[in-house]
């Protein structure tokens, strides 16, 4: 029995090897088969990913592109804007240098025109000082003329007989002349305006006569017809007579404070240069008395005799 069991043994000892290879052959194809799928489908999965990323880079470049041209037609266009906008500004530049150029020329008209316009104005200034000079001299020639006509006639009346002597309301008669004793508040020149609203002047002084006779009648600070307005130190009456008698105050006069061009008449009869805009409250104005009728020749006249 134990001959057959192994002769048994011996018959059937292959049979599980084969089997065994053959699973493991099997297991090998499916392992390899397994294998394969898994190779298909990463290289599917890669060729997937692939075209994927291939289409997202398609699109990026086609999107980077358009993105360039966009740019680029924004960089075309800018850079054309600051070409225009430099062109611009030089035109505006040139403009502006324009202008200034212009102003310039206008600052240079208008300095001409100023200084030609301050010419015209100091020509017409000094044709009106011209013209009031000539008009003053004229008036005081005529003024001159007609005083020395109405001396002169006042002469020939007295000359024929005539009394001279007649002064209107509210005047004094002294050798041929009225006297008016103004008063009230006024400037020198405002009292030469009164005496010449009264048809007279401010008074001419020309002998101690003449002075002493106004002493009797001033008793304060008084305007009279004397001053230096024309050149300092040189006066002259109001007649237009240099002054021939004098009664000047004691160190006058002395143009104190470079500004005394006018004269008054003290309370003790003094002259004294003054401010022509101080005020007093007395001047005295003078016109020629007016002639009456020649007297009359009474019986107990002597006759004249002749000698041989």
């Amino acid at each position: 029995m134990a001959i057959e069991e192994n002769q048994y043994s011996d018959v059937f000892e292959p049979e599980p090897s084969r089997k065994r290879c053959c699973r493991l052959g099997t297991q090998f194809a499916l392992f390899v088969l397994l294998t394969a799928a898994l190779w298909a489908g990463l290289m599917t999965l890669l060729l997937l990913w692939h075209w994927d990323t291939v289409r997202n880079l398609k699109q990026v470049e086609d999107t980077a592109a358009q993105n360039v041209s966009l740019v680029s037609k924004d960089l075309q266009k800018y850079q054309s804007d600051q070409m225009a906008q430099k062109l611009q500004a030089v035109h505006l530049e040139q403009n502006v240098q324009a202008l200034q150029a212009e102003q310039k020329q206008m600052k240079s008209q208008d300095s001409h025109l100023v200084r030609n316009l301050q010419r015209m104005q100091e020509d017409l200034t000094q044709a009106k000082s011209l013209s009031l000079n000539e008009r003053r001299t004229v008036s005081d020639l005529l003024e001159k003329l007609q005083e020395e006509v109405a001396k002169l006639w006042v002469e020939i009346r007295m000359a024929n007989g005539s009394t001279c002597n007649t002064c209107p309301e509210g005047w004094l008669n002294f050798q041929q002349k009225c006297y008016y004793f103004g008063e009230g508040t006024k400037r020198w020149l405002q009292a030469r305006f009164a005496c010449s609203d009264l048809e007279g002047r401010l008074v001419s002084i020309h002998s101690q006569e003449e002075q002493d006779f106004l002493n009797k009648h001033v008793s304060k600070d008084a305007w009279i017809g004397l001053q230096d307005l024309d050149v300092e130190g040189e006066f002259i009456w109001m007649d237009g007579s240099p002054v021939s008698y004098s009664n000047w105050l004691q160190g006058e006069p002395n143009n104190a404070g470079s500004d005394e061009d006018c004269v008054m008449m003290r309370g003790s009869g003094h002259w004294n240069d003054a401010f022509c805009r101080s005020q007093l409250d007395t001047w005295v104005c003078e016109r020629l008395a007016t002639c009456g009728p020649p007297a009359l020749p009474t019986s107990e006249a002597p006759t004249p005799r002749h000698t041989l």
